[in-house]
């Protein structure tokens, strides 16, 4: 029986798929050489997940593999028509990044309400200035994301005793639906933006939804940066329409070292690195090998992404 080829779209440093040395033969592409390996791969691992080659160089007529894994619980790199129309099953890295997401999210809470960056700057003023911080128990949040990395945050604020509105797609048990947000915004001390990009989700967060938040609101995206307008987020703040706000994902990464967003008052800005933890690439390695072993074995795969919705359904 001949071996499957994976295709891997590299990125540095690669992945450890030496578990699979006797059952795939394994090949690295770069952006320019995909296009010609594509039509030979029985599986493509999208490890550089940042990149749009994908897009560029899916074949329009012929053979696809049969499976594309993109180490990212993003896919939206991945929506376009070619991928999307036809056969081959998607999956992504959901659950890699749920707990380390969740933890640096609460670390952003705790560091807005304790004013972490102005006792850092007094310290290097060497300037002693008592002051009174917020309590974050009994504050609100509303997590916009109500898949595993959204609830993961939603159970972490909770144990710092923060009261939380998990927002989705639609209402179920624990979970408002997205009819709700308009209700809920102007409660909230939090916003925690995790959803994923859609049609419907793109530049959800805007003047509008700024404008409903109370001005003692603060306001975190670790979803997708197009899921917000920057430029209305820059002038919330500007204005004191917000009082503060974290941006992990932005529309065009990485920013440039000349971006306006840089400079705007009450912004934490770090780039897109809130799940990267360390040992993250090994569990994304662990996680893809675990899989093939299903893919080989002839068993539905985990973690299959609905190709319309543009997310793992369940």
């Amino acid at each position: 029986m001949s071996q499957s080829i994976i295709l891997v779209l590299e990125d540095d440093p690669l992945p450890d798929l030496s578990r699979l040395t006797d059952r795939a033969r394994v090949i690295t592409a770069g952006e320019s050489d995909l296009a010609g390996l594509l039509p030979g791969a029985d599986v493509l691992l999208v490890w550089d997940f940042l990149s749009d080659a994908v897009r560029d160089a899916w074949p329009a007529e012929g053979p696809t593999p049969a499976w594309v894994h993109t180490a990212s619980a993003g896919v939206d790199r991945l929506m376009f028509p070619g991928l999307v129309d036809s056969d081959t099953q998607l999956t992504n890295a959901r659950g890699v990044f749920d707990q380390p997401i969740a933890e640096y999210v609460a670390g952003l809470v705790l560091a807005m309400a304790k004013d972490f960056r102005g006792t850092y700057e007094r310290q290097r003023q060497h300037r002693w200035q008592h002051r009174e911080t917020l309590r974050v128990a009994g504050t609100r949040a509303v997590v916009v994301g109500s898949g595993p990395i959204g609830r993961a945050i939603a159970r972490t604020l909770g144990g710092l005793g923060v009261v939380t509105d998990l927002v989705g797609r639609t209402e179920r048990e624990g979970v408002r639906g997205i009819a709700a947000l308009p209700s809920l915004l102007p409660q909230a001390d939090w916003v925690i933006s995790a959803a994923p990009l859609t049609d419907d989700t793109r530049g959800m967060f805007g003047k509008a939804a700024f404008e409903s938040m109370p001005d003692r609101a603060r306001f975190i995206n670790v979803g997708r940066g197009a899921l917000v307008v920057q430029q209305e987020l820059a002038a919330a703040l500007r204005s004191g329409e917000l009082t503060g706000a974290a941006l992990d994902v932005f529309e065009s990464e990485p920013l440039d070292a000349d971006d306006p967003l840089w400079d705007v008052p009450g912004l934490f800005i770090s780039p897109h690195m809130s799940g990267d933890v360390v040992g993250w690439r090994e569990a994304l390695s662990e996680q893809f090998c675990d899989n093939f072993e299903r893919w080989a074995a002839g068993k539905p795969l985990f973690n299959v992404v609905d190709k319309r919705a543009g997310y793992v359904r369940g």
